[in-house]
């Protein structure tokens, strides 16, 4: 995918038919995939001996009365076990991410239970993806823009490079997204979403298991 030339957003998709899609969608596949996220959990659950899932609070859409990101719970298959040195610190994630994690972040399939999070409202099937709450005061007014729109299941940055791209190029992606939204490229993202994970592309950076902290754009 490339970028374009930017033009006006909110059309008639993402005000009117985005949300409606999203619900269907999302709520056909939790049928369907009922019966895999039960033996995840169940797995889950023996190889992380307790809780199977990861419960964290992100920020969402911005709400135009407050303007301030609705903050909501995501809700993820657990891919780090608990593990603590003498001291009761957590392990790094490099040590605290076991086999049955690997498997869970090469397939994605640690993200299913994000179809909750769609069906809620919370997220959609494609926008920019929800990161920490800590993050808000760290992004740059444009950067800031990626909350225009609820988070998503995937989105254009996931598909265009996911961890092994840098930050700025990340919220740049998700801001010309915001910007762009189209049916025609939800469509396209979630084709290529389907390319990406088969491939197992972008998984980890180049110097992390998971994406390094941001800390704001220059620092």
């Amino acid at each position: 995918m490339r970028m374009e030339k930017e033009h006006q957003p909110y059309g008639p998709y993402e005000r009117f038919f985005k949300r409606p899609l999203d619900f269907i969608l999302a709520l056909t596949a939790l049928i369907i995939l009922s019966p895999v996220l039960l033996i995840l959990a169940i797995i889950g659950a023996a190889a992380m001996k307790g809780n199977p899932f990861f419960v964290q609070k992100r920020p969402g859409r911005i709400d135009k009365k407050t303007g301030q990101e609705k903050i909501f719970s995501l809700i993820k298959f657990r891919t780090m076990s608990n593990a603590k040195d003498k001291d009761g610190n957590l392990l790094p994630d490099k040590d605290r991410l076991n086999g049955y994690g690997r498997f869970l972040r090469s397939t994605s399939c640690d993200e299913l239970p994000e179809l909750v999070n769609i069906i809620k409202g919370d997220m959609a099937i494609v926008g920019p993806r929800p990161l920490l709450v800590q993050y808000i005061p760290r992004y740059s007014e444009e950067q800031r823009h990626r909350h225009d729109v609820r988070p998503g299941l995937t989105g254009y940055a996931q598909v265009c490079g996911r961890n092994t791209l840098s930050w700025e190029e990340k919220f740049g992606m998700d801001v010309w997204y915001v910007k762009n939204v189209s049916f025609q490229m939800d469509f396209s993202i979630l084709m290529d979403t389907v390319r990406v994970v088969l491939k197992k592309e972008g998984i980890s950076s180049e110097t992390s298991v998971t994406m390094e902290e941001f800390k704001g754009s220059g620092r």
